[in-house]
């Protein structure tokens, strides 16, 4: 998990969209519970943002150098595979650089 410190060398923003209600965002909403202190600390410098929407679709979204943007619908994902979705994120922002 060394992948969660590189983010915010990868990253300029990450952002978590969800709705407070919905059964379908209910294993986003752990995933943040569980892993938003983790990520912040070891990312201080990254606006992590999570955005709130009633009826939304839970997606995780990051933007990375001259506005590049990327996301990915975590619908039906479990915890572990929205990790992976976010490692696949960060390392898309590596290969991103110039």
């Amino acid at each position: 998990m060394a992948w969660r410190g590189h983010l915010s060398k990868n990253l300029k923003e990450l952002r978590i969209l969800l709705c407070q209600s919905s059964p379908s965002s209910s294993i986003t909403r752990t995933f943040i519970e569980k892993n938003y202190k983790d990520l912040k600390t070891l990312n201080p410098k990254l606006p992590i943002l999570i955005r709130e929407c009633n009826g939304i679709e839970p997606q995780l979204w990051a933007r990375y150098d001259f506005g590049v943007e990327r996301g990915v619908r975590l619908e039906g994902l479990s915890e572990a595979q929205i990790s992976k979705a976010l490692e696949e994120l960060g390392k898309a922002g590596a290969s991103l650089k110039v």
